[in-house]
């Protein structure tokens, strides 16, 4: 039987983009209990599509997942990032899991560019962004964490889809960013009435069904090559300052 991928076919693009993926509502850990869902978007659904795009020479930019490290003894806080080359270390929550067994896949075929999200945040309300999600927690963990801040990394990832770039990218801006220095910027930005305390990693383990990861990516990689492009990164916090800030004022116009 032929294998033949006929939406490809019909569209016939000269690239794609998978921002598909379970991770679940509210949380990641509903893939706990949803394991063969998650299976079937985060692996075989991934898989399918790489491999549709391969087998029509298709270029594909596949959206990972960062969160299949976890600090350790030779990645302490501020000590070395992991590297794009780095052995993925996190597979304590199913959701976790999935990200690692697809990226081992999907990295083999040599059309596909995959750059690895951690904690994406927007520029906007939206239910599911990052920071909306934050806010509305009494307690948070104030440990040090790789950031995706999107307005400021999208045209660095159409860039590389344009030029056909392909491996793998760890798609963070540079340094770590803790959740205090969000909500301090929520607050200075968008909700000056915001509140909230800390707990420890303990703590919050036991009010969750799966364990969370913590890491920071080291952005060598991705620097070097979007600047070949003439593509500057800003640093974690100065992108999240200018999100928040535009926020702001469009929350200030409604």
């Amino acid at each position: 039987m032929s294998h033949q991928p006929s939406e490809i076919t019909r569209v016939n693009p000269t690239h794609v983009i998978n921002t598909a993926g379970a991770r679940g509502d509210p949380n990641v850990d509903w893939c706990e209990t949803h394991k063969q869902e998650t299976i079937r978007s985060n692996i075989i659904g991934a898989a399918n599509l790489v491999d549709c795009c391969f087998l029509k020479n298709v270029h594909i930019t596949h959206f990972g997942s960062g969160c299949i490290y976890d600090y350790d003894e030779w990645h302490p806080w501020g000590g070395p990032g992991y590297t794009e080359e780095d052995e993925p270390n996190f597979t304590k929550s199913f959701y976790s899991y999935t990200k690692v067994v697809s990226e081992k896949i999907i990295k083999e075929y040599p059309n596909v560019l995959i750059l690895r999200l951690r904690n994406p945040i927007a520029a906007d309300l939206h239910p599911k962004n990052m920071i909306v999600k934050l806010s509305q927690y009494q307690r948070i963990v104030n440990v040090p964490n790789s950031g995706s801040i999107l307005p400021s990394l999208l045209p660095g990832a159409l860039l590389l889809a344009e030029n056909k770039e392909t491996g793998v990218y760890n798609f963070v801006n540079p340094g770590a960013f803790t959740h205090n220095e969000i909500m301090e910027l929520l607050k200075k930005h968008i909700w000056p009435s915001l509140s909230w305390s800390n707990f420890s990693e303990q703590e919050q383990r036991k009010a969750l069904q799966a364990p969370r990861c913590n890491l920071e990516f080291d952005v060598t990689k991705l620097k070097q090559k979007l600047k070949q492009y003439g593509y500057e990164l800003p640093s974690t916090i100065e992108a999240m300052e200018d999100a928040f800030e535009r926020i702001g004022q469009l929350q200030s116009r409604k």
